[in-house]
């Protein structure tokens, strides 16, 4: 049976949408992996472009507010932001929650290709720190 993951960010727009996607992409088998925001905007479309560089396609993923998963049981939650390690609600059930922190991608500033460049650096970042976490190893 599957484990399930939760990744949490304030407006579920770029650094949980790319986790959900890594997770389903690269740990199919062991894991299912949603995302959530304290407060739902959009996917960006820079984080749906980055993800389709690795072949990975979250064009059909949705920005959810947190409350829209209310009744579903998670093994891990994980926050990738700040605000949404200090806002998140404690959940219940012995649940695994942890904060792993990423640089906003969406701050970036510059040409389209420089700011594409800092969603590719989380992006690989994410990658490597959140699937060796959820491999049962150390993510720093």
């Amino acid at each position: 049976m599957k484990q399930r993951v939760l990744f949490l960010c304030t407006h579920n727009a770029n650094r949980s949408q790319m986790a959900e996607g890594l997770v389903n992409y690269f740990l199919s088998d062991r894991w299912e992996a949603c995302s959530a925001g304290t407060i739902a905007t959009s996917v960006n479309p820079r984080a749906t472009r980055t993800m389709a560089e690795l072949g990975i396609d979250i064009s059909g993923q949705r920005s959810k507010n947190l409350t829209e998963l209310d009744g579903q049981t998670f093994d891990r939650v994980i926050t990738l932001c700040g605000e949404a390690a200090d806002t998140c609600p404690i959940f219940v059930g012995g649940v695994r929650r942890e904060h792993l922190g990423f640089d906003d991608p969406s701050r970036a500033t510059g040409t389209d290709e420089e700011i594409m460049d800092v969603y590719r650096r989380v992006r690989d970042e994410m990658r490597r720190r959140v699937i060796t976490l959820l491999n049962g190893g150390d993510h720093e």
